[in-house]
């Protein structure tokens, strides 16, 4: 049953990132192929905006060493963003030459994600994203930055909400169009979420250029979102199937499944533009490639008996 409630946007934009952050984790390599019409079964259950791989050297993320050839398989988007993470020039140089037209960076909150994840500092991470962001602008492209960590980190514990907003001004300032506050651990509730996003709006940075990344680690999710919208935020980020995790912190689980955002968004009679019968077997057709159930709690209750 839609029943709407009050000061909830009409419209939320979902970012897809199944087939980078949903994949990425994968032990057993997902052929090309299958990862190819994962992406087109996707936009054809109606989601535009589509995060496909990332332009990471292979030997740290191997499932994604298939970028070039991933980029080649896919069909035309239509003018659909089809954005593709890129951690360094390299990357940068290997997005233009593939024609990509969004990208966006993977920056943290954290000193010790930073080492873990970049091997860098943040000051330094920061650094190597300057020139990315620059020449990416220059060339035309839009650009999302990824702030990981703004909840909590396995090895720093809580991070204070004035140090996460610091290094999300920092990214911004390069030039980003849009900035994703990532709880990559999944231990923030919605308070946390509200007083977050609120300080960002202080420092500069409107609901307009936000969206959010929540992992269902203690099952806050959901919740976490809808603080989130009713915050003002209108791009949530999820991964098909609830797929995904990330590859430098082993207590980061699978992320929001976007079968479970679309279904609490119907309900409260929010255009998502997603068919979520198509999404669900689109779901339920990946977790037979990957040989196991879907954690989508929506998934499983949608899936034929």
């Amino acid at each position: 049953m839609e029943v709407p409630l009050p000061g909830l946007p009409e419209r939320v934009t979902i970012y897809e990132v199944g087939p980078r952050d949903g994949l990425q984790n994968e032990k057993a390599v997902v052929p090309v192929e299958v990862k190819a019409e994962f992406v087109a079964r996707l936009a054809g259950a109606g989601l535009r905006t589509i995060e496909t791989t990332s332009f990471v050297h292979p030997k740290w993320v191997p499932q994604l060493a298939d970028a070039e050839d991933l980029l080649a398989a896919l069909p035309p988007s239509g003018g659909a963003p089809r954005p593709v993470l890129v951690p360094n020039e390299r990357g940068l140089d290997r997005a233009l030459a593939n024609g990509v037209t969004e990208i966006a960076i993977f920056g943290s909150a954290t000193e010790t994600f930073a080492r873990r994840n970049l091997n860098r500092t943040v000051d330094e991470s920061i650094a190597m994203f300057e020139p990315v962001v620059a020449r990416a602008r220059a060339e035309g492209l839009w650009v999302r930055a990824y702030v990981s960590m703004v909840c909590g980190d396995p090895w720093e514990g809580d991070v204070p909400i004035e140090q996460v907003v610091s290094v999300s001004s920092r990214l911004m300032d390069l030039g980003c169009s849009q900035l994703s506050l990532g709880d990559t651990i999944g231990v923030g509730t919605p308070g946390q979420v509200t007083a977050l996003i609120e300080a960002h709006v202080a420092a500069g940075i409107g609901t307009d250029r936000l969206a959010v990344h929540f992992h269902d680690t203690y099952g806050q999710a959901l919740a976490n979102t809808l603080a989130a919208l009713r915050a003002g935020v209108t791009t949530v980020d999820a991964s098909a199937g609830g797929l995904g995790g990330c590859p430098y912190a082993e207590s980061a689980t699978g992320n929001l499944a976007t079968e479970d955002l679309v279904w609490m968004l119907n309900g409260l009679g929010i255009d998502t533009g997603v068919d979520l019968a198509k999404l669900a077997a689109t779901s339920q057709w990946m977790a037979g490639r990957l040989g196991r159930p879907s954690p989508s709690r929506v998934v499983q209750a949608l899936a034929p008996p």
